[in-house]
């Protein structure tokens, strides 16, 4: 499998399962982790989506979080990234993959790999 680009940014990415909070705030963490997937992934030359690709979105944080909870994190991280590519995140098109590495101590990034 070719890497064809990787991006990796600080932020946070918690686990939202659980969490309660007013609809403000949630709706513009949603939004400030889509739009930095985006953005981000327009800093890369990534060619226009005519194959499949695999993208990987690892979790660089002190704590792990179980595989449903990595996932739930990731969804507008995943939005961010399907945004980019002009198709639905359901684009059979993509496989999607999730993986989480421990940080150091107040670290959080994410780093998006597509490769084909």
């Amino acid at each position: 499998m070719k890497i064809l680009g990787t991006v990796t940014y600080a932020l946070e990415v918690p686990s939202v399962a659980n969490i309660r909070e007013h609809w403000a705030k949630k709706a513009a963490r949603t939004r400030r982790h889509r739009t930095t997937a985006w953005a981000e992934m327009r800093s890369i030359e990534v060619p226009p989506l005519t194959g499949s690709v695999v993208v990987t979105l690892t979790r660089i944080a002190p704590r792990p979080l179980d595989s449903d909870n990595l996932a739930s994190a990731f969804k507008a991280t995943r939005d961010g990234v399907a945004d980019f590519f002009k198709v639905d995140d359901a684009d059979p098109r993509i496989e999607w993959k999730y993986a989480q590495r421990k940080g150091e101590p107040k670290q959080h990034l994410v780093c998006i790999e597509v490769s084909a």
